[in-house]
């Protein structure tokens, strides 16, 4: 068989999921080059101040990302189990490709490479052997859609915010403006569904979340919201960039509070700290279960927030600036923020009352590793202490 047909179907890393993980790829390389071209096509105009903020976003996502990508896999070159999941190369060989910021196109070329191996040539291996091999690619790509998920938080979200910031401040858009803003949103969506799925493939206690509808919903969901909170948070950066404060306070509260629910997801205090503050920068502009645990009241706390924020910005803008609510480009936002924070919340309360996948054993987010549980890799222990959909 080519693919592993006597594996469950949705336990199997098949051809499709193999063509997407390219698709998602193209979508990062994409995502990263329109915004150094749009970084140069800024400079040439002698806009420095946003050539800069272009390029830090850009770099401050691939510093993130090589960061945990080197550390993860340092770690699995210590643990017995993991080791042969890591490619072989040196420890310094490693240090180098991330560096140069290669830490994510290694696991990409690692992870297609395996899939290939799995998904396009005949193999006789056993049942439980097959299932073993399609558990450990999606253990693969679930570290790769969780570097995704940082970067696309860490860069494309806040390139978003920028670029509507500045396309609405002049009131014209460049098609390269366009391209960086497109991709960005592509990337986000992108990363949000793949890691959503990927973890929940990778974790035996969760139940596989069921494509087409479920997808659809949760999907519509978390654009809707963080679509709606960016564009507010670009009318609140119109009316004054003394903004950029709120919003620091916003990151420090999330930083604050990952922190104070002691989460151990990683292996060093240091990267602990610089994980609390990147779950702090994801929590600025959307809600993810940050330990695993019972968060209803959490949750329901942080969107009426996030309206509050919502309706200020456009109550502000009319009582400060209200010659702007003339303008039709600004009337299409003020809509677009309207009616993706109502069409957000009602794709929330429909995807967790009805399409939530249901977790087949309880949880434990704290648990250790013992003689009755050895299935549990590191990789297994890092995703399952990641933050939850």
């Amino acid at each position: 068989m080519t693919d592993g047909s006597e594996t469950a179907p949705e336990n199997q890393y098949t051809k499709l999921r193999w063509l997407l993980t390219i698709a998602g790829l193209i979508f990062y390389v994409v995502d990263i080059w329109t915004d150094v071209l749009l970084a140069l096509k800024y400079f040439q105009e002698k806009h420095f101040v946003w050539t800069g903020l272009t390029l830090m976003f850009v770099l401050a996502g691939l510093l993130v990302t090589q960061i945990f990508s080197y550390a993860w896999y340092s770690g699995d070159m210590n643990d017995p189990e993991e080791k042969e999941n890591v490619p072989r190369m040196s420890r310094g060989g490693f240090a180098a490709l991330h560096v140069f910021g290669m830490g994510i196109f290694t696991r990409y070329y690692h992870l297609l490479k395996q899939g290939f191996k799995v998904v396009w040539t005949s193999n006789s291996s056993s049942d439980e052997e097959k299932k073993a091999v399609h558990h450990k690619l999606f253990c693969l790509a679930a570290d790769l859609s969780m570097l995704k998920l940082f970067e696309s938080f860490i860069e494309s979200v806040p390139q978003l915010l920028l670029q509507l910031y500045i396309v609405m401040g002049r009131t014209e858009c460049s098609v390269m403006q366009c391209l960086s803003m497109v991709f960005s949103f592509f990337n986000v969506a992108w990363a949000l569904v793949d890691y959503r799925r990927c973890l929940r493939r990778s974790l035996p206690q969760t139940t596989e979340m069921p494509s087409g509808l479920p997808t659809a919903v949760y999907l519509f969901y978390k654009l809707c919201t963080i679509t709606s909170h960016i564009l507010s948070c670009t009318l609140l950066l119109i009316l004054s960039t003394y903004s950029t404060i709120v919003f620091t306070i916003l990151w420090l509260l999330g930083t604050i509070w990952a922190h104070s629910l002691k989460t151990n997801f990683c292996s060093s205090r240091g990267l602990e700290f610089l994980y609390r503050a990147v779950i702090g920068v994801i929590l600025t502009f959307t809600f993810f279960n940050v330990k695993g645990q019972n968060t209803r009241a959490e949750m329901i706390i942080y969107y009426l927030i996030h309206s509050y924020i919502n309706m200020s910005a456009l109550i502000l803008l009319a009582l400060f600036k209200p010659e702007l609510m003339l303008s039709m480009f600004l009337l299409t936002v003020i809509g677009l923020i309207v009616g993706c924070s109502v069409l957000g919340l009602v794709f929330l309360v429909l995807y967790y009352l009805f399409l939530h996948p249901k977790e087949t054993e309880p949880r434990v987010s704290d648990e250790v590793d013992g003689p009755g549980n050895n299935t549990r890799t590191k990789t297994n222990k890092r995703i399952s202490n990641f933050i939850q959909p």
